[in-house]
Formats: C-alpha cells, structure tokens, sequence
C-alpha cells in the first residue's frame, strides 16, 4: 500500500514506467550509469525523450528506482533467513536461492556491480544504513549458531560476502563462465552442486 506522500500512478503510467524501467535496466546494465544516456534509455523504450522525462524527471530518477528495486529483489533472501530453522539448511538454501537470482535476475546483478565499482554514488546512503542493519541482524543469528555449534566457526561477516561474490559471479562474468566452460554445460546446476558440497563441508560440525 503506497505511503500518503508518494505518488499515485493510473494503470497505464504505471506500464508506461515499467517500459522504461525495463529499457533503463538494459541499457545501465550495460554500460553502467556514466555510460548511459537518456537518449539511450527513450531508444531502447521505443518512446520520445520528452515522453521519457514526462514520467521520470532525470535520468538519475530512473537509476534510483531501478536501484531501489533491486536492493528489494536482492535482499530478500537474506531477510528471510530464519533463526528458528536447521542452521545449515538455512544457509544452504540462501546460496541456491543467491544462485538462482543471478541465473534469473544477470542484468540487475549487473547493473549493482556497476553501482559498487562506480563508487555507490547512489547507493552509499542505503548500504551505510538499510544494508549495514540488516547485514548485523543477520551477523548475530549467525553468531548465536557458532557458540551454540550448529555450524563450524567461522568469521560471518566473510561468510555472508563469499556467498554473494560465489553466486553473483555467474552474472557479473557470465561470458567468461560461458567461453571457459563451452558447450554442453548448465553453469547454473553445476554451480548448484560444487557450492552445496563446498558449503556442506566448511559449516559442518565436525564430531
């Protein structure tokens, strides 16, 4: 349900910035927010730059909410790690899910990692807060599982960042996955099954 001051949208706005949006993730994704234009953006829409600009006032209105969207996709998982549940399993299940959403999701996991090595000049603000906070929430469960030793110790912080750089990598270099590997490979699955036995065995308690 939309907050009081934020801006309601007809149906028809709401497709016609949904276009956009798809266009923008394209064309950002690629070439990241410097390399990108408003022309580009109305090019890849098949819309008029004015009709653009009518429905998002810059260019970086569009990479914001593209961004802010993401950050809602991409953080999800990770929110629903529950505390209650197998500890392991848990963290079995964010990595096949982290993996899946770069197979399903390359251009958004993209366009993040042109946001982060551009500086985050967009994202600083929430990655210092929204992230930081949950990155803690989520820090202390994990910690709670070492000393009650469900999982192996190790250090959670470096735990959570090898997942994300372990499964965003078969997005963020997808054709050097694709050259290195040649045909008749699924990455994806593979991937699926050297991650669970790797994971398996570094957070297994050893008896």
């Amino acid at each position: 349900m939309p907050e009081e001051n934020e801006p309601r949208f007809t149906r028809i706005q709401q497709e016609k910035r949904d276009v956009i949006l798809g266009a923008a993730l394209n064309v950002f994704s690629a070439g990241g927010f410097r390399g990108s234009t408003i022309d580009q953006i109305a090019e890849a829409a098949g819309m008029s730059k004015p009709n653009v600009l009518y429905y998002f006032a810059s260019k970086d209105a569009i990479y914001r909410s593209l961004l802010q969207q993401l950050l809602d996709t991409w953080l999800a998982p990770l929110r629903q790690l529950d505390p209650e549940g197998d500890p392991l399993e848990e963290l079995l299940k964010y990595v096949r899910v982290k993996l899946y959403m770069s197979r399903d999701f390359p251009r958004e996991s993209r366009l993040f990692a042109h946001e982060i090595l551009e500086g985050a000049p967009q994202l600083r603000d929430v990655l210092e807060t929204e992230l930081k906070a949950l990155i803690d929430a989520k820090v202390a469960i994990l910690n709670d599982w070492i000393e009650r030793g469900a999982i192996a110790r190790s250090d959670p912080h470096h735990l959570i960042f090898s997942i994300w750089a372990l499964t965003q990598h078969y997005a963020d270099f997808e054709t050097q996955v694709d050259a290195v590997l040649g045909a008749g490979h699924d990455p994806f699955a593979e991937a699926e099954l050297f991650l669970d036995n790797l994971y398996r065995r570094m957070l297994a308690v050893r008896e």
